[in-house]
């Protein structure tokens, strides 16, 4: 794997010898569940041990998995999803895709203030409880699910009347207050796998220029849980997304602007839209644009794939701004170097900037797959099938 340490990696960095890392979760967890308090769920084996920002070792599992999906994955990037399952049952690994998950409701925390501690959490600890009670270990899909979750630890460590306000909560529902050993999010997941994906990885991305955006979400909110590599940039940013795209031979190209957000904020697609969008051309796709001149933007939260992506079409274009850079998840990314089908699987189709240059790139003849997808699509509509199978996709 390739060690990236270009000059531009001063911006935003820091000295890990100088960071005090502060107190260790799991101690206090582990005492929590020895006072009778709550209930460790233990990550499964066989996991892989990964470093985190300030050192620590983070277990990422492989096996039997609950996956927590993303309501914006669902509805606006279904292709997102499909790349994460398809990658488990691809490299054979055994997982459930729940059906009496709840959405996380991490908008009302971050964009609406219409919530409160004590529901914010309980959701939370409603969802980890259901996946408890399979024994199969949860894996966050949304970046925001996945730090608004790890700010709920935070508080369920330090507070207690918040823990005996959940717990009641809980108990309504015949459900323990149950807390996972480690928040893992699917990117972390999907990073601990690059190895057993390289193996599989059946076209070539050598030539295919990448420019990626680490979503905030997932390392700027309780930092110390993000995923790093004295590998990647010398430790000093966060090594998810650029150690896939380095595993999978492709070439991560650094960019000026590659701390800044994404431009989506939460509240500020919700209350100056405008802002969002211009943010994300001017900040991010135009900056990518000059400096680097990527093939694709690889991204690993909903929020973050959804802006640069629409963001490009809704104000790039109709004001003649320098963009065209298609984006999509290191998941779908993965997927495709997997041979993963674009359409039936990755549903690029949802994507609106032009991805079909990047796909010829990849050596991906998109007219063919198209037509694929079209003469399953009569299938469905002549009720010949009811609905894909792993034989139609796989």
């Amino acid at each position: 794997m390739a060690v990236l340490t270009q000059e531009i990696t001063t911006k935003r960095t820091f000295d890990r010898s100088t960071y005090e890392p502060g107190e260790d979760f799991h101690e206090i967890l582990d005492d929590l569940e020895r006072r009778g308090e709550l209930i460790i769920q233990r990550v499964p084996e066989p996991y892989i041990e990964v470093m985190t920002k300030y050192g620590r070792t983070k277990k990422i599992p492989l096996q039997n998995t609950w996956h927590h999906k993303s309501c914006g994955q669902c509805g606006h990037i279904p292709g997102y999803s499909t790349a994460i399952f398809w990658i488990g049952r691809k490299l054979g690994l055994n997982y459930i895709d729940p059906t009496d998950q709840t959405s996380c409701t991490a908008w009302n925390y971050y964009a609406s203030a219409t919530s409160n501690a004590a529901a914010q959490a309980a959701v939370a600890h409603r969802n980890f409880a259901a996946a408890y009670e399979t024994g199969y270990y949860p894996i966050i899909h949304c970046g925001t699910s996945y730090g608004h979750y790890k700010e709920t630890r935070e508080e369920i460590m330090h507070h207690e009347h918040l823990r005996h306000q959940v717990r009641d909560v809980l108990a309504k529902l015949g459900k323990p207050l149950v807390m996972p050993e480690e928040i893992v999010h699917y990117s972390e997941w999907i990073y601990a796998m690059k190895e057993m994906i390289a193996e599989k990885q059946v076209r070539d991305f050598s030539d295919i220029r990448v420019t990626v955006h680490p979503a905030c979400h997932y390392y700027k909110l309780v930092e110390e849980d993000a995923i790093y590599d004295e590998d990647i940039y010398g430790g000093q940013r966060t090594a998810i997304v650029t150690g896939l795209i380095s595993a999978l031979g492709a070439q991560p190209i650094d960019y000026s602007t590659w701390y800044d957000c994404c431009g989506f904020g939460f509240r500020h697609i919700l209350v100056s839209r405008d802002f969002t969008r211009s943010f994300a051309t001017q900040r991010k796709i135009e900056i990518m644009k000059e400096e680097a001149d990527p093939d694709v933007v690889i991204s690993h939260d909903t929020g973050c794939v959804t802006t640069l992506d629409k963001s490009q079409f809704a104000t790039g274009v109709a004001h003649g701004a320098n963009v065209g850079i298609p984006v999509m998840s290191d998941a779908q990314f993965a997927a495709l170097a997997m041979g993963a089908h674009p359409y039936k699987v990755c549903q690029l189709h949802w994507h609106s900037t032009d991805y079909r240059p990047l796909l010829e790139k990849m050596g991906i003849d998109h007219e063919k797959a198209w037509a694929e997808f079209e003469e399953d699509l009569e299938r469905l509509k002549s009720g010949e099938i009811e609905y894909l199978t792993w034989e139609d996709v796989g």
